[in-house]
């Protein structure tokens, strides 16, 4: 029965290891039975490293003293856990998705992966990410496409789309990712799985080339809301290296708790396309009958965004900025290894003057602000996760959305970066399918550092869609 542990949630795993009926070597066992099984052909997770997770899994199991309850502030207590191969593990392989990391081998973890660690969680594999985490599709040079698990011919997504790969084929009960234009959101949606991103600084980052940033943030991806939960109790903490790390401290398992208290707010506001991208008929068809469903359980439903036009200027401009700012360096020495939309974008952040990083700061102000006033009159706003359904695995980017053609990688991302721009926490899961039985997903905004509320009212929609959908939770694990 232990090597089909990899089927079960990342909560009933966990209970099962606090209660000692199971051990972290068991669950080990059982992810890399199915790694072997399916990674070939999904090549989710392109570097494994379980020699390194026994020898944590043993440690936890010879401890002593007995860990006992979910209060004990140990929240994984051996649970497995794949970190994206854009943060770095101390010892294992990590490339950044780029030819000019091929090779490197840290001697020190990053920030997140030292807080997995004090939380009981064991790293065992690193997943696929785009280069720089650039684009929302996931491939490189070095170890090629990732591949959805409900169909290989699709894309799983990016900049996470091996950490959503992963979990969809229960390679991984929950997945470490990273968001900064959509890159939590587009994979968890073309996945079937729920990806959360938080409030920057709740989940600490770097130490990095740029500390104050605020575009790119951690968050969990997983099967369940519930699941996303159990990952936000440990993900999250306080570490001064990361200057927006925020030092609030929250109860033991309180994001857990939160999930098992589905509440639906009183109205909420709906939007096909926030008034600024291109939506796919068919992606707006299946979105509009999920919450037309959602209205039906009582919510008053609000037709209505947020005015956003400046999202485009205002995130465009910083996000060259942040390239240049982190990658410069490494394109003026390895131009020839990057592939050309990363160096586009670093470009484009070395032709920024002061006025227009000036121009682009106001305009997130005043888009932030906007968005706050609105989420203080509507509660929380719905609108589809990705523009589209999953495109084909060796697409690039898509480049044209209903007849309209997007004139750069970025364009098609404006779903996820409209609300990036804003900083407030959002989430992404599983509303229905398309007639091919590929996922398509809504994404969810609350308030900034509302978390907990967010998750209430994720896991009252996760229930009642799942009830629409006539699937189990467990279910969205694909049959491949």
């Amino acid at each position: 029965m232990n090597d089909e542990l990899w089927k079960n949630s990342a909560c009933t795993v966990v209970d099962a290891l606090l209660s000692k009926t199971i051990k972290p070597t068991d669950v080990l066992n059982s992810l890399e039975l199915r790694c072997a099984s399916v990674n070939k052909t999904i090549n989710a997770l392109p570097t494994l490293c379980f020699d390194r997770a026994y020898d944590s899994a043993l440690k936890i199991e010879a401890k002593a003293e007995t860990v006992a309850g979910h209060d004990s502030g140990y929240p994984f207590y051996g649970l497995p856990i794949p970190i994206k191969d854009s943060y770095k593990v101390a010892g294992v392989r990590t490339t950044f998705g780029s030819l000019a990391f091929e090779n490197y081998i840290p001697d020190c973890s990053d920030i997140i992966v030292q807080i997995i660690e004090k939380a009981g969680g064991i790293i065992y594999a690193k997943s696929n990410t785009p280069e720089f985490e650039a684009g929302a599709s996931t491939f490189n040079e070095i170890f090629g496409f990732t591949r959805n698990p409900w169909n290989t011919l699709y894309s799983a997504g990016g900049s996470s789309g091996g950490a959503a790969a992963s979990v969809a084929s229960g390679m991984a009960c929950i997945a470490q990712g990273s968001d900064f234009a959509c890159s939590l959101r587009y994979p968890a949606a073309f996945c079937g799985v729920v990806g959360l991103r938080p409030t920057p600084g709740l989940i600490p980052q770097g130490p990095g080339k740029l500390s104050y940033q605020s575009l790119s943030v951690l968050g969990p991806i997983a099967r369940t809301v519930n699941d996303i939960g159990l990952a936000m109790d440990g993900f999250c903490g306080f570490d001064p290296r990361d200057a927006l790390s925020s030092p609030v401290k929250y109860p033991p398992n309180v994001f857990r708790q939160a999930t098992e208290s589905p509440t639906a707010p009183k109205s909420f506001a709906y939007s096909p396309d926030l008034g600024q991208a291109v939506v796919s008929k068919e992606v707006k068809e299946i979105v509009n009958h999920a919450v037309n469903k959602l209205s039906s359980h009582g919510p008053n439903m609000a037709s209505e965004h947020p005015e956003l036009d400046e999202c485009h200027e205002a995130f465009n401009t910083l996000r060259a900025f942040q390239f240049a700012t982190v990658w410069g360096d490494v394109m003026i020495a390895n131009q020839d290894k990057l592939k050309p939309e990363v160096v586009w974008n670093i470009k484009k952040g070395f032709e920024l003057d002061a006025s227009a990083l000036s121009k682009a700061e106001h305009l997130r102000s005043d888009l932030r602000l906007k968005m706050i006033a609105f989420l203080d009159q509507h509660n929380f706003l719905i609108t589809p996760a990705t523009p589209v359904t999953p495109p084909k695995v060796e697409e690039r980017f898509v480049k044209s959305i209903e007849g309209e053609e997007m004139k750069t990688y970025l364009d098609w991302l404006a779903l996820g970066y409209a609300i990036t721009i804003t900083g407030c926490p959002t989430i992404a899961l599983p509303c229905g399918k398309n007639k091919m039985g590929l996922p398509v997903g809504l994404q969810i905004t609350g308030r900034p550092y509302d978390e907990l509320n967010l998750l209430k009212f994720a896991a009252w929609v996760e229930n009642i869609l799942i009830e629409e959908m006539a699937c189990e939770k467990n279910d969205l694990i694909s049959s491949i």
